[in-house]
């Protein structure tokens, strides 16, 4: 039986809490929208709970059965992706009928993104700057996992990160990498000696590990060496530190290691056996797409880069 709808106007309270219900019907469950979203599972649960007294309406069965959408949870699925489509269209259309750009872009950045010499933000920034004036740049800096949600749920327009997994509900397009390899700092029993010969894993396995502790493909290696970590991170600037201290071994960017000290305070291990080269793309939403300021954006980053 429908409950009372208390939604007497759409505002932009009800469009989040629709998006989050969008994310949760494409990742089939709460669970599986925890990374997507960057939020707990019990504010996801209190999102579509407030969404349900909104409108009146059970969008979804959740319990140890399973999710699954209700019949009017289907319709109601259906009206939100062609509102939202509108949205974009709406904002899309009026920026279109300027002859000049303006407003503002909400752009996400990774950690270090500006050391690397393969990267040529600053240039795509000068370069749109250049072609709209007029645009306001609001420019986050933000963990891999808060990045991807952000871009899903609209609150940053597009950002630029490394690809260590693929969403559905994103498009990305590849501008430049970055080479990242094993360190450790002065002091530490392995700094300037040879590895060459050795067995990686016999070898680390006697020494303490510092990684990050969300998926990336820094754990991936972590899993593939069987390495455990003893010091678990959120950035690379941690990171650095905590093998600068030559306590602790952990996965670089050979780019961050050159600009705070190189070889005088760090030494790369089994350069050949376990480095590995990390992908650097600009994401967009999938389902929706970018205004025209954001495109010109995009834009300016593929050509700063090719």
């Amino acid at each position: 039986m429908a409950r009372q709808a208390i939604l007497k106007s759409l505002g932009d309270v009800d469009v989040r809490l629709l998006r989050v219900f969008v994310v949760v019907a494409a990742c089939n469950g709460i669970a599986a929208s925890e990374l997507e979203l960057n939020i707990g599972k019990s504010t996801i649960s209190r999102h579509i709970s407030d969404l349900e007294a909104r409108l009146g309406l059970r969008l979804c069965n959740r319990g140890p059965s399973g999710f699954s959408l209700t019949p009017e949870g289907e319709q109601v699925l259906l009206l939100t992706v062609q509102l939202l489509a509108r949205i974009d269209e709406f904002r899309s259309g009026v920026d279109a009928i300027q002859s000049t750009m303006s407003g503002t872009i909400r752009f996400g950045l990774y950690d270090q993104s500006s050391a690397n010499p393969k990267a040529q933000i600053d240039k795509a920034i000068a370069k749109f700057d250049e072609l709209a004036p007029n645009v306001t740049l609001e420019i986050s800096l933000d963990p891999l996992t808060a990045l991807e949600a952000n871009v899903v749920n609209g609150s940053l327009d597009l950002a630029v990160m490394p690809i260590y997994q693929t969403s559905s509900l994103l498009t990305y397009t590849e501008i430049y990498s970055a080479q990242m390899s094993l360190y450790c700092g002065a002091g530490h029993p392995l700094f300037e000696q040879n590895s060459q010969g050795c067995d990686p894993k016999t070898t680390l396995s006697e020494h303490k590990y510092a990684g990050y502790s969300f998926n990336s493909p820094n754990m991936r290696a972590t899993n593939m060496l069987g390495l455990e970590r003893a010091a678990s991170v959120k950035d690379e600037e941690a990171l650095a530190l905590l093998v600068q201290s030559g306590r602790y071994l952990g996965f670089l960017a050979d780019h961050v290691i050159n600009g705070i000290g190189g070889a005088g305070r760090f030494w790369p291990l089994f350069l050949d056996e376990i480095s590995y080269t990390v992908p650097f793309a600009a994401i967009t939403r999938k389902r929706h797409r970018p205004d025209r300021k954001t495109a010109a954006f995009l834009n300016c980053l593929i050509e700063a880069h090719a």
